[in-house]
């Protein structure tokens, strides 16, 4: 069936992402709205698999969303397209393009636990993205739940500027309703799930509720001046003039809404809900979105039809499903619209409204809207797509995916079925990467942790039916000489009719930092100019097998200076023999080593756990090189390692800090091993040869 309910006007549209760490009740809030504007007949649980949204088989194993989910619900003339993110640090990409589509960050906060590591950085891209904000303090009928206590915990993380706009009636147990500080009524939903009572504040709450109004009109009262004198004066603002306040304020940065309720016995949702369709900012409000060339782009339905591809999907039924932001213009079924970063077009077939995995097609998007269009093959988050393709919006700002593991498939003969599902997983999450180590054999998968490793694996097994395993990364070291030394290389076959003969000495030295350089010395005609050549060649082969451990060698300048050669045997072939000849012996003089891979890293974490991971890198036979101040309370630690000592940091990083340290990772240079890790590489690849690997 097709609809029109995707295509209100910007004014009366409201994207509001869902953020927060995992088991705060982003998920349960959006069931709750869902169901409360009746929109679903029942009320989606997570914690017994009927979710409307978190609907994905892995979402349903593990308890928690994995990718971003829409729950578009109908209240009075609004369409709120509430977007249902991931809180799990692995899945932190999604979430960050979802915001990118969002004029408003909602946190969810539980009442126990309050603001968490995931909160706190969310917050921060928040801020980046220049999005409003607002608090949703969940489970406040939770043993334990202290609303007093998370407020303080709010305004210690993340300023003044954050004032309740509801306030509960009893906690815990004896939760029964909200206080609704801007309307000063008491809201409470009915036992039977039907609908929703509003009366007056009971009497021991007056004062309290008062003293709530009296510091709301404080936050808010600075977003238009002439009501701030006004009340400056003295005088009572009318209710218009507070609820326009709010608005201006929220939409401004200089105010942030805390809304509380308990999602399981649905209190606080209805007056949630009047707050986000009065209060919240629709698109047309935003800040404009910023284009690759730095100029900015408005909301506006009249322009010509251009949206981004926030999210794309693959669907074992309708294929790939790009999540599209609509900017400018209506997009409708039949249009063809140009990919900015491709250049090739594409033609719309279908327009979806998606609710978890339910699709409505409808006829039209506006401007502001968030659609689902099915089949666009070559789509990719962060693509736009407009009529003439002159459109494009500045990169998504998706974290670089630091953890690599290396995968093989336990079949080898599904290779290939392998790589094809790992370049498509890499179409729809640029948090992964996939890349083939020519030099170790290895396909590399960087991604952002175990969990979203774990679940590439399963859906693997499950969608492609191969089965994979992790095996070690292997560490690119190298290999060179620490002295000078000479030698020669002799090869002589004779194996009837014409022979081999290839004769060359060879001078090796230390070439550091200035790679690989081969020296012609030949006087005389000792070896013939035309056979040169092959001794160079017979060297690189020699020094791409390495010496000891089987790895490459490096900076190595190499003198022929001598040699001998038969007139009918010498060929290219025995020059190239001989040459790998003599090499070896050189080395065999040359006091060789076994250089490993350097990191350079940036790691930021809170304060308190600077001391931590400064001390934990000299275990890893790092140093320090330096400190820089980041925002508030972080400090920045500028480290080296051996890259083999943090290759799996993201796991060690995250047990150190508990989640709240990040960092960046780039191999820079080579330096000479510890004695002792040159003598575990030389021993594991003598028995790796012996086995016959």
């Amino acid at each position: 069936m097709v609809t029109d309910m995707a295509a209100p006007i910007p004014e009366h549209v409201r994207n509001i992402a869902l953020v927060g760490q995992d088991g705060a009740g982003k998920t349960s809030l959006a069931e709750a709205m869902l169901f409360v504007s009746g929109r679903t007949p029942r009320m989606g649980t997570t914690s017994d698999g009927k979710s409307y949204l978190d609907y994905d088989p892995e979402e349903i194993r593990r308890k928690f969303t994995i990718s971003t989910s829409i729950a578009p619900i109908p209240y009075k003339d609004y369409k709120i397209n509430l977007l249902d993110t991931s809180g799990h640090p692995d899945f932190i990409g999604d979430t960050f393009a979802t915001m990118y589509a969002a004029e408003m960050a909602m946190f969810v906060v539980d009442a126990v636990d309050g603001p968490q590591v995931m909160t706190t950085r969310l917050w921060k891209e928040a801020e980046k993205l220049n999005i409003s904000r607002s608090v949703f303090i969940n489970h406040i009928d939770r043993e334990n739940a202290d609303f007093g206590a998370a407020m303080a915990l709010l305004h210690a993380r993340f300023g003044q500027r954050l004032s309740p706009v509801t306030l509960p009636i009893g906690q815990q147990a004896d939760f029964e309703g909200v206080i609704d500080v801007v309307m000063m009524k008491a809201r409470y939903f009915g036992k039977d799930d039907t609908e929703e009572r509003i009366e007056d504040i009971p009497a021991e709450y007056q004062e309290r509720a008062d003293s709530a109004r009296e510091r709301l009109i404080d936050a808010i009262a600075e977003a238009d001046e002439e009501i701030m004198m006004k009340y400056l004066e003295g005088e009572e603002l009318t209710q218009e003039e507070i609820e326009k306040c709010i608005h201006d304020a929220i939409n401004q940065g200089i105010f942030v809404p805390v809304y509380l309720g308990s999602t399981m016995v649905k209190q606080g949702i209805m007056a949630l809900m009047e707050g986000i369709t009065t209060f919240f900012p629709h698109p047309r409000e935003h800040a404009a979105s910023v284009l690759a060339n730095g100029d900015k782009i408005a909301i506006d339905e009249t322009g010509e039809p251009a949206g981004f591809v926030f999210k794309s999907t693959s669907d074992a039924f309708v294929g790939r499903l790009s999540y599209v932001k609509v900017l400018t213009g209506v997009l409708e079924p039949g249009q063809d619209v140009v990919n900015a970063r491709t250049g090739d077009k594409d033609r719309i077939g279908k327009l979806l409204v998606m609710m978890g995995k339910e699709s409505t097609e409808v006829k039209s998007a506006k401007a502001g809207d968030i659609i689902v269009i099915p089949k666009l093959d070559e789509a990719r988050p962060g693509d736009t797509l407009s009529a003439s393709g002159d459109v494009e919006i500045a990169p998504i700002p998706f974290p670089k995916p630091q953890y690599p593991v290396a995968i093989e498939a336990v079949n080898k003969k599904e290779e290939d079925k392998l790589g094809t599902f790992l370049a498509k997983a890499a179409e729809t999450d640029p948090t992964i990467q996939i890349r083939r180590d020519e030099e170790t054999h290895q396909t590399i998968v960087n991604a952002m942790g175990d969990e979203q490793i774990n679940t590439l694996l399963t859906r693997l097994k499950e969608t492609a039916n191969v089965e994979a395993q992790l095996i070690p990364v292997r560490i690119p070291y190298r290999e060179t000489i620490r002295k000078k030394a000479e030698a020669q290389g002799r090869h002589k076959k004779q194996t009837g009719g014409s022979g081999q003969f290839g004769d060359c000495w060879l001078r090796l030295e230390p070439n550091t930092g200035l790679g690989y350089e081969f020296v012609d010395e030949i006087k005389g005609g000792a070896i013939p100019g035309g056979l040169i050549p092959a001794v160079d060649k017979g060297v690189q082969d020699a020094m791409a097998e390495g010496f000891l451990a089987g790895y490459p060698m490096v900076d190595v300048k190499c003198t022929v200076y001598d040699g001998s050669y038969h007139s009918v045997d010498s060929n290219e072939m025995a020059f190239k023999t001989a040459a790998r000849i003599g090499f070896r012996a050189c080395c065999d003089q040359a006091s060789p080593v076994i250089l490993e891979p350097m990191a350079d890293m940036r790691v930021t974490v809170t304060d308190e756990y600077a001391g931590a991971v400064m001390g934990d890198i000299s275990t890893r036979r790092g140093r320090i090189v330096g400190t820089d101040a980041a925002d508030a309370g972080e400090t920045v630690i500028i480290m080296r390692a051996p890259y083999a000592e943090v290759v799996n940091y993201t796991r060690d990083l995250r047990s150190m800090t508990r989640g709240q340290g990040t960092y960046e990772i780039e191999i820079n240079g080579y330096e000479q091993a510890p004695a002792d890790v040159q003598k575990k590489l030389v021993e594991e690849y003598q028995a790796a040869r012996a086995a016959g690997n």
